[in-house]
């Protein structure tokens, strides 16, 4: 094993040793903390019922926080009352959703994380160009649903695979564009931005990245300490797109991975010949997991904790001024 850390120190103890390879960054976000404060202050300020369409963030722990504190969560906003506060999910949503809110006088506030709403507002200019979009993102996640909803039915056409891109009915003669959900492996979008630009010379690509940073930092942590690691945790939710592209990136880096949502989903047998571990955590799970995971596992072992940080986040995110004050 290439094991480029500092080796552990032998413990004298009847639970044998662990070295934890812990991953910075990890965890939250600024755009998962801008919209849970904004359940928080929309609680505070209006008082409980608060709506919130969609899960806030992909969290089982953090959803059912933020509900004990008085929060609703429903998935259509036919099932908001018209004289009661909604919240509108980190992953953003269509169009139609803020226009029926409108229409039916409702009081309402966006969470859609700044970064998801800056790929939006790239569609719209993309549109107003007369370009065909191509979305490169997994079917059926709320952030893809949010963005295609953005623009007119058959303007962006979805690519998940390199293998769509040999499929898609375009020529070199079209106008072609292309955006990207912001939670996507790095790498495997870079494979499939390839074989765009190679079908489709002509392509405008956007003119900064649209995977977030908070997405590639993860993956950059996860590729440092996956190969000095005999078994990877992820904490995250099995709905969470950049949780589930973490323990991608460990497994293809040849190291067994696995996710996991909280401490009592772990099991003892999974540390059998296991002398080092790396965690990490998605960016919707708070760090109070993160703790809770390493308080259970030094039940069993001693843990030498060593922090490996790849890169400092100091990104703040501005909250609706509705909230502001």
């Amino acid at each position: 094993m290439n094991a480029p850390f500092p080796e552990t120190a032998t413990v004298d103890s009847s639970r044998p040793a662990l070295t934890l390879l812990i991953a910075a960054p990890r965890g939250f976000c600024a755009g998962v903390d801008r919209a849970i404060e904004i359940v928080e202050r929309a609680l505070a300020k209006y008082g409980a019922p608060v709506y919130v369409r969609h899960e806030i963030v992909h969290n089982r722990f953090v959803v059912n926080t933020l509900k004990a504190k008085g929060a609703v969560f429903v998935e259509e906003l036919d099932e908001v009352p018209d004289d009661a506060p909604v919240v509108f999910s980190a992953h953003g949503v269509p169009k139609s959703v803020p226009a029926e809110a409108q229409r039916r006088e409702m009081l309402y506030l966006d969470a859609t994380c700044p970064l998801v709403s800056k790929v939006h507002r790239q569609a719209e200019r993309l549109i107003e160009k007369d370009k065909h979009i191509l979305f490169i993102g997994h079917a059926g996640h709320p952030e893809v649903i949010g963005t295609m909803g953005q623009v007119p039915e058959g303007s962006m056409t979805l690519v998940e695979t390199v293998e769509d891109v040999a499929n898609l009915p375009f020529t070199e003669h079209d106008e072609l564009s292309f955006l990207t959900q912001t939670t996507l492996s790095v790498d495997d979008t870079g494979k499939i931005v390839a074989a765009l630009k190679e079908r489709f010379p002509q392509i405008v690509a956007p003119r900064a990245e649209d995977i977030c940073y908070a997405t590639s930092n993860r993956q950059e942590a996860v590729k440092r300490i996956a190969p000095a690691s005999d078994l990877v945790l992820v904490i995250g939710a099995p709905n969470s797109s950049n949780s589930l592209r973490l323990v991608e990136v460990a497994e293809r880096l040849g190291t067994d991975a696995r996710l996991i949502q909280r401490a009592s989903d772990i099991q003892r047998e999974w540390f059998e010949g296991v002398g080092t571990l790396g965690l990490t955590a998605g960016a919707s799970a708070p760090e109070t997991l993160v703790r809770e995971v390493i308080a259970r596992i030094s039940q069993w072992r001693e843990i030498d904790e060593q922090p490996v940080t790849t890169a400092e986040e100091k990104m703040v995110f501005k909250l609706p001024r509705e909230l502001a004050e």
